[in-house]
């Protein structure tokens, strides 16, 4: 049926296929029963497979088994999942969260929820495609503006009468690993009277010593910034959440459709979060070491040349000029016995090769890569 197209893509350089892993995440993972060094993960602190997150699913699975049956507003979830909540809420300074399934099934439900017709949205034009698809299933007028040009994004915001005002940005742009100017949008915001929506995917975990993006711009929470965040990364499990004021909260579950007609999360999946959330709170170390690795390979990259592989945090990128020099850079590496996939469009429009470093790497990983 879609033989054409898919020859057309071929000839694009820009199809691609699904390889899965033998075994278990990590900075080395087997393919087809070879060995390779793992540079494209989201497995910040490496806690994807830490003994005390897997020992965590273990016993829920005993006490609570495993399918949820039904959505969480049908006793789907258990009191696990309300626990998190709770903890999540502290961790992040907020009065009240909630857990989504994904974080696309967050931001797919929750910038439709508290958006109509009558309200404006800005969004960052490098947002996730998430946020992009959040704000075109919402009913509001969408404007794009510059990556991180606060001086466009006002403007628009002057030229634009709406009932309200929200403002979309990822706090870490994860196929150029720099970060949203968030002072500067929380001040605009602050002044326009506009919502401020982060989402702080790459961000929980990573930075502020792993409370994310607003604690490291030493920003406070107000009742008019909303927070969406994974499981799925630093935390090493799965799932999202929204934080926020606590009506904020309560409206996003009376009205998201991504949470109300979505069965719940297993409780053993929860347990797996609550345990990284844990960790990432007593052990400080783990984002230590992240960001020490981080700048070991930074400057290893430097120092053979790749001296325009700029970024602010633990996801690197190397770009090219076409998509054949992309793709034959990470054929290259492959043979090595290394894995980082070529990014093409429609998901970046330059080709580059996005690396991502964790705190479960060593130095000879890194030498060696």
């Amino acid at each position: 049926m879609f033989e054409r197209e898919l020859r057309e893509l071929e000839e694009k350089h820009l199809l691609r296929h699904i390889i899965s892993r033998d075994l278990s995440q990590g900075p080395v993972i087997t393919i087809n029963k070879k060995k390779y060094l793992n540079f494209s993960s989201n497995d910040y602190l490496g806690l994807s497979n830490n003994p005390a997150v897997v020992q965590a699913v273990e016993d829920s699975l005993q006490r609570h088994a495993f399918g949820s049956g039904a959505s969480r507003l049908l006793a789907g979830g258990s009191i696990l999942h309300k626990k998190l909540e709770e903890r999540i809420a502290r961790f992040k300074g907020t009065e009240s969260a909630l857990i989504f399934n994904s974080g696309y099934s967050a931001n797919t439900g929750i910038i439709p929820s508290i958006t109509s017709e009558a309200d404006a949205i800005f969004s960052d034009e490098l947002n996730h495609a998430s946020l992009i698809d959040g704000c075109r299933l919402s009913r509001a007028k969408t404007m794009i503006y510059r990556h991180r040009d606060m001086t466009h994004l006002q403007t628009l915001m002057k030229k634009t009468k709406a009932r309200r005002k929200l403002v979309i940005t990822d706090s870490v742009f994860s196929m150029d690993g720099d970060l949203a100017p968030l002072a500067d949008i929380y001040e605009i915001c602050r002044l326009q009277g506009a919502i401020l929506y982060m989402d702080d995917a790459h961000g929980t975990g990573v930075l502020g010593r792993g409370r994310g993006a607003f604690a490291h711009f030493k920003i406070k929470p107000e009742t008019w910034i909303i927070q969406m965040g994974t499981f799925s990364k630093a935390f090493g499990a799965f799932g999202a959440f929204v934080a926020g004021s606590e009506d904020v909260i309560k409206w996003i579950s009376n009205t998201a459709r991504s949470f109300l007609f979505s069965t719940a999360l297993p409780s053993c999946v929860i347990a797996a979060a609550l345990t990284g959330l844990r960790l990432v709170e007593r052990d400080p170390s783990m984002v230590k070491r992240l960001w020490s690795n981080r700048e070991r390979l930074f400057e290893g990259l430097k120092s053979i040349g790749y001296n325009d592989a700029v970024s602010m945090t633990p996801i690197l990128t190397v770009r090219t000029t076409s998509l054949s020099k992309a793709l034959r850079l990470s054929k290259y590496l492959y043979e090595k016995g290394i894995y980082v996939p070529a990014i093409r469009p429609p998901t970046v429009c330059e080709p580059r090769l996005r690396i991502t470093i964790t705190a479960a790497h060593t130095e000879k990983h890194i030498d060696t890569f």
